[in-house]
């Protein structure tokens, strides 16, 4: 099956006052319809940035430097801003990391559903009004909301956080998009609503074939929930394989690292667990390292600091690493002899 979504050698900057920020090199990504694909990675490894310049929602000082993203064969980087805006929230909607910032406070949530589905005209009739009013009810009832008719006309303020993220998916979905990108849904949430709204956001994805791109920094989540994982570094997409693959056998160093900072996903035992070493590095430096991992990995050679890797094209279980974990360790170089 061919992809819906298929971005490859993606590339973006950001320019500052205090240099240029090099945030996303050579992302290569791919999502088929039903399929549910896990982003995951350090804070400021990229992801959210790469899935607001999909949708055409990057900061100002953003600019994309190569590469393609296509949707359903459309050039979302050659799309003018009307032509976004028409596929954003009909095609492809978005979950956003804090519900109660990305709702409107003084709107109610049946309003705010209803006006979704008017900017769509995906609700037509003689009686508009009617017809936008039963859409939102029932969108509100496919989130599993309690007595939606009432919650129609509450306030984000009268709802309880894991509520108001339930009203944030009604919202991404009420149009059926094609594709969901759900950055962090879960951020704030207790561990049973954790776990209530990703089994939502799964549900619905394969009842509706949709595509979804689950944004996380948790890899026990992403196991649970995705069918293949792609981890980000500094910028960089590291590794791509399926979710039982790449947590029974990773083959970056950087994916072992964060395994074994992760607890276990059904304990959640901070026992034994291993921070990662170091620190991102700065994306403003004229001299960043081939491979951005490498001044924090023990199996950097000098190829890793001059020469960039990159994910094998086509492979099921794709490393961007000279020296990966299934193949000996490199041996240090010799020194030189001393000079007599």
């Amino acid at each position: 099956m061919s992809a819906l979504l298929e971005v490859t050698g993606f590339g973006l900057e950001f320019r500052t006052r205090s240099g240029t920020v090099r945030a996303l090199e050579g992302i290569d990504l791919q999502i088929r319809k039903g399929e549910i694909v896990g982003l995951v990675g350090e804070s400021g490894s990229g992801k959210s940035v790469l899935s607001y310049a999909l949708l055409g929602i990057s900061d100002r000082a953003a600019r994309v430097t190569g590469g393609s993203a296509l949707f359903a064969g459309m050039d979302l980087l050659g799309l003018d801003e009307a032509a976004l805006a028409d596929l954003r929230g009909r095609e492809i909607s978005m979950i956003f990391q804090s519900p109660r910032t990305a709702l409107n406070p003084i709107r109610t949530i049946g309003r705010q559903i209803e006006d979704v589905l008017r900017r769509h005209a995906v609700a037509r009739g003689a009686d508009l009004g009617r017809s936008l009013r039963e859409r939102a009810v029932q969108a509100l009832r496919e989130v599993a909301i309690a007595d939606p008719e009432r919650r129609h006309g509450a306030y984000p303020f009268e709802l309880s956080g894991g509520m108001c993220q339930r009203v944030l998916i009604a919202l991404a979905l009420a149009c059926r998009p094609s594709l969901l990108i759900a950055d962090e849904p879960t951020t704030g949430l207790d561990v049973t609503t954790q776990a209530a709204v990703m089994d939502l956001i799964t549900t619905l994805a394969h009842e509706r074939q949709m595509a979804t791109l689950f944004i996380t920094h948790d890899l026990a989540l992403a196991a649970d929930h995705c069918d293949r994982i792609v981890v980000m570094h500094a910028g960089h997409a590291v590794e791509a394989a399926p979710s039982r693959a790449l947590f029974e056998a990773p083959r970056h160093p950087y994916t072992a690292r964060l395994l074994s900072s992760t607890p276990d996903e059904r304990t959640r035992s901070a026992q034994g667990l291993q921070p990662v070493p170091g620190n991102l590095p700065d994306l403003r430096r004229t001299d960043l390292p081939g491979c951005r991992f490498a001044e924090r990995c023990e199996r950097a050679v000098a190829r890793c600091r001059a020469e960039r890797p990159a994910l094998e094209p086509g492979a099921e279980h794709a490393v961007a690493c000279w020296h990966p974990l299934d193949e000996p360790a490199p041996q240090p170089a010799a020194p030189e002899a001393a000079h007599a």
